[in-house]
């Protein structure tokens, strides 16, 4: 080796020995520390995991490299408030000295509440907030009474209370003035606010607030319904001792004192509870179904904007980020505003209406559109049937070598000619029955304009029966169009049944003037299941109007039993009318079957009621051991 190589070998070895370290160094401080998200909620929870995939997706995409690490407080009910802040020190703990985070991200308000509550910062390291509320309340120490707490409502701003800590992030506000402004409004009359909150941070923090906003107030007396000191029973309880001139202003719930987690279903029971006391919404809760409205935060998904926030700040460390307050918006319920006879119109604020009824067409689209389908079928129908019978006629006259396959395409003509003839003579006459009442009557109405009240009164019922029968006949068709076809899908959701057999049995009693005696008979107060109750009642109500069709003057009982196999509950209606023969009962099932061609009905109930029951998974027949009448069964499992 020749002295110019070994000095350059030497050369290389010592700009290594400087360089690499130097390199080495760069990158270990490069990939030193994360982004550290420390979560109130179990990460399973769906807004939870959304807003978790939705920030690693977005700050990746913006070309973050910092690993992501998540922290679960898995906070429930307020009750286990107490040790928030030390749960919240222990994970601090864990992250100091070399394992120093890059950034925080608090993601819910009990999280932001600990953070905010430490006594010192132990983690030199920048935070962001989301989930979070402007108003807090300073979590308390091991010795509070929980239950009987009555903290004093902190702002993130005014009280500088988290700005010292929390650099940037999302915060939503609560404007109760604005809320009560608008009950005022609408409730001139108005004394006292009926405050709804649970057994959360978040009912807590908000009902500290209504207690310091309501000063602002002096003439409304304010009533605490708190989630910490009531069940989802005893709560109801306190909704029927409310006062008059009462409105409610819903809060929050999910966990009651007993921390039961509950959803829509409680809020059903309470305004089942109230129901002629109005009711208003902090916080979209029961808007829908029992809150008139209100002014709440403009909800929506933060992920993707704290992603934008953490890479910003993780770009520009020593910029200032400030913390977004997220604006409230004022909704109303068109339909429940109309049900409780409020005018929204001309209002003198601003308001997004939401649940408007819609046009004629808008709201039966489907059905429309399967008019004209069935429509257009049966002109295709005619159109074939005539096009193969003349053709027929022709091939049969041209080409005798083929008559045999001439004769079956005139057999499947002539089959396809008898149900057309079948079904509209059976349509023609049934249509035609309450068309010529009500054109009849509404013709003597017109003409005997001086006739008595009682006459009108009995034309106007004849002419609304009719009516009644013509709509029920289009529906039927709908019906079994829609069932054989397979597109109806069944709306689970868990229902008293025996209630439900309680309301057909009403429902039948008032709309049917009848002279027969109609029972429900049932072991059971109440039994809970999933079904679809608009469906259940039409198999239920089909049954018992057939029933009250073929019955004069005697007995209709609807009985609800469970099955000794306690898999499935059985239903059954009998009356004691003119009965089935046994060579008849296995064709009442049959599309436009009608074994009296004088009775009124199109033949399609029995059909709808057996697609219906095989739709849910049960079984239909008539008991053919009963012989004082008919009885018809059917059934539907315990278990969907």
């Amino acid at each position: 080796m020749t002295t110019t190589c070994r000095f350059f070998l030497l050369f290389c070895l010592l700009l290594q020995s400087l360089v690499w370290p130097a390199m080495v160094n760069a990158q270990d401080k490069e990939n030193k520390g994360s982004i550290l998200i420390i979560s109130s909620y179990n990460p399973a929870a769906h807004q939870t995991s959304m807003f978790i995939s939705d920030f690693t997706d977005e700050y990746q995409t913006l070309g973050g490299r910092t690993n992501v690490q998540i922290e679960n407080m898995n906070c429930k009910s307020f009750t286990e408030a107490s040790r928030w802040k030390s749960d919240m020190h222990n994970i601090l703990s864990k992250y100091q000295g070399t394992k120093t985070p890059k950034m925080i991200v608090l993601l819910g308000q009990e999280a932001w509440a600990a953070y905010i509550s430490q006594d010192s910062v132990i983690v030199q390291s920048p935070a962001i907030c989301s989930l979070a509320s402007r108003n807090a309340v300073i979590l308390p120490s091991d010795t509070t009474q929980l239950k009987t707490w009555m903290p004093e409502s902190v702002d993130l701003f005014a009280d500088s209370l988290g700005k010292q800590k929390v650099r940037s992030g999302f915060v939503y506000e609560y404007d109760i003035p604005s809320n009560l402004r608008m009950i005022k409004y609408f409730y001139p009359d108005t004394k006292h606010i009926a405050f709804l909150t649970d057994n959360t941070y978040g009912g807590v923090s908000m009902q500290a607030l209504m207690r310091k906003e309501i000063k602002k107030f002096p003439e409304l007396d304010l009533i605490l319904l708190d989630g910490r000191t009531h069940t989802v029973y005893t709560i109801t309880e306190e909704f029927n001792k409310l006062p008059e001139k009462t409105v409610i202003l819903l809060g929050t719930w999910r966990v009651d004192m007993n921390e039961g987690y509950f959803m829509r279903s409680a809020t059903y029971s309470m305004m089942e509870a109230a129901p002629n006391l109005p009711a208003f919404s902090l916080s979209t809760i029961g808007l829908g179904y029992w809150a008139v409205g209100g002014v709440m935060p403009a909800y929506r998904d933060l992920g993707r904007d704290m992603a934008r926030k953490a890479y910003s700040m993780e770009q520009a460390p020593d910029e200032n980020n400030d913390i977004t307050v997220i604006g409230s918006e004022t909704l109303l319920d068109s339909k429940r505003a109309k049900a409780v006879g409020l005018h929204i119109n001309n209002l003198p604020f601003s308001v997004k209406i939401v649940n408007e009824d819609p046009t004629f067409y808008e709201q039966y689209t489907y059905q429309i559109w399967t008019a004209i389908a069935i429509v257009g079928a049966l002109v295709l129908g005619l159109v074939i049937s005539l096009f193969f019978y003349f053709r027929t006629r022709r091939l049969s006259n041209e080409l005798l070598r083929s008559e045999q396959d001439l004769r079956e395409a005139k057999d499947k003509a002539e089959e396809a000619s008898r149900l057309k003839t079948a079904f509209l003579a059976n349509m023609s006459h049934e249509i035609r029955t309450p068309l010529n009442a009500i054109v009849g009557f509404s013709d003597v109405l017109v003409s005997f304009g001086e006739s008595e009240d009682e006459e009108r009164q009995a034309y106007a019922e004849i002419i609304k029966l009719n009516s009644d029968l013509l709509l029920r006949l289009i529906n039927d068709i709908l019906d079994i169009s829609r069932l054989e076809s397979g597109r109806v899908v069944l709306a689970y959701q868990p229902c008293d049944v025996v209630q439900l057999c309680r309301q057909a049995v009403t429902s039948i009693e008032f709309s049917r003037k009848s002279t027969n005696r109609l029972v429900f008979l049932s072991d059971y107060d109440t039994c809970t299941f999933n079904t679809d109750s608009q469906r259940f009642q039409q198999v239920a109500t089909n049954l018992l109007t057939n029933a009250v069709k073929f019955t004069d003057n005697g007995t209709i009982t609807l009985k609800f039993d469970i099955h000794p196999d306690k898999k499935r509950a059985v239903i059954s209606v009998t009356d004691t009318g003119c009965g089935i023969p046994p060579e008849n009962q296995s064709r009442v099932f049959e599309r436009f079957e009608k074994l009296d061609e004088y009775a009124q009905g199109t033949g399609l109930g029995l059909p709808i009621c057996k697609l219906t029951v095989e739709k849910w998974g049960g079984e239909i027949w008539i008991d053919s051991d009963y012989k004082d009448g008919a009885r018809f069964v059917f059934t539907h499992p315990l278990n969907l």
